[in-house]
């Protein structure tokens, strides 16, 4: 019987969800949404709406046809400023 390769490309974590820096040690001044969406413990779906309608508590920058949200807002939002 022929030997089998498997490749794994996702380059998340095998067991449990991708890990996700904390908003205290980011660095970047923009994440994508998807992180966004998990530090507002909100959808993806719900930024894409807040995004489309212009109707959230914050909105998005695109670059290149991409969203990328404000970390130094997401923070605010949260209350966590200092």
């Amino acid at each position: 019987m022929p030997q089998q390769n498997t490749v794994t490309t996702n380059s998340q974590p095998q067991h449990g969800a991708p890990a996700f820096i904390p908003l205290d040690q980011e660095t970047r001044a923009g994440i994508p949404t998807r992180e966004a969406a998990h530090h507002l413990n909100r959808q993806v779906q719900t930024l894409h709406i807040w995004a489309s309608k212009e109707n959230g508590p914050i909105r998005p920058t695109r670059i290149n046809g991409r969203l990328v949200w404000s970390v130094a807002e997401i923070k605010k939002l949260l209350g966590m400023e200092g």
